[in-house]
């Protein structure tokens, strides 16, 4: 049984079956799981790379995750199927500050389970996890040029609230527009 947050009061693991009928399990990430998201963001094509908010290639980055986790700031969904991991969303909150009502959510999934709905089942335990934590709002940061991603988080419900230029750099260094939307979580 996955160690549970004591904000989570879902259960997990849970399962899900695809649109494809696979079949896929989802649990909670713990800090020992560093290695397989290691392997599974190094495993992402360069392209997805470009827009990770964080450099999860990266071991360091994963370890502070793990330890964000610890500390409470982060709950991360991992969808795994016969222990392959498949993708993940997390929701980053910090109580102490200004925006504690807000959660940012980050969902990545790879290309093999793309348009088959692990995307939006995972999107949904984000959603549900906010609401028992009693947030208000969530919050996306995406760039122009994800369309796909903007296409799903619209029909998701998210609403653009602002459009910052050159306000990000990717992994080659390019400036890129950076768009925030945000999903009412106290309206639904």
């Amino acid at each position: 049984m996955d160690e549970q947050s004591p904000k989570v009061q879902r259960s997990y693991p849970r399962s899900i079956t695809l649109g494809d009928h696979t079949d896929v399990n989802l649990r909670l990430m713990t800090p020992a799981d560093s290695q397989r998201i290691l392997t599974f963001a190094r495993s992402l094509p360069e392209e997805d790379l470009l827009y990770l908010r964080m450099d999860i290639t990266k071991a360091l980055v994963v370890m502070l995750w793990g330890q964000n986790i610890k500390a409470g700031m982060t709950v991360s969904v991992l969808a795994e199927r016969d222990r392959e991991l498949l993708g993940y969303a997390s929701l980053h909150h910090n109580e102490v500050t200004w925006q504690r009502h807000i959660g940012e959510i980050r969902v990545q999934v790879g290309p093999a389970y793309r348009a088959q709905g692990l995307g939006r089942a995972l999107v949904a335990e984000i959603f549900a996890i906010a609401r028992d934590m009693g947030l208000h709002k969530l919050v996306a940061h995406i760039t122009p040029d994800q369309t796909g991603t903007i296409s799903t988080v619209t029909r998701l419900g998210f609403q653009m609230e602002a459009r910052l230029r050159d306000f990000v750099i990717d992994r080659a260094g390019r400036m890129r527009d950076l768009l925030v939307m945000t999903y009412d979580i106290k309206g639904q």
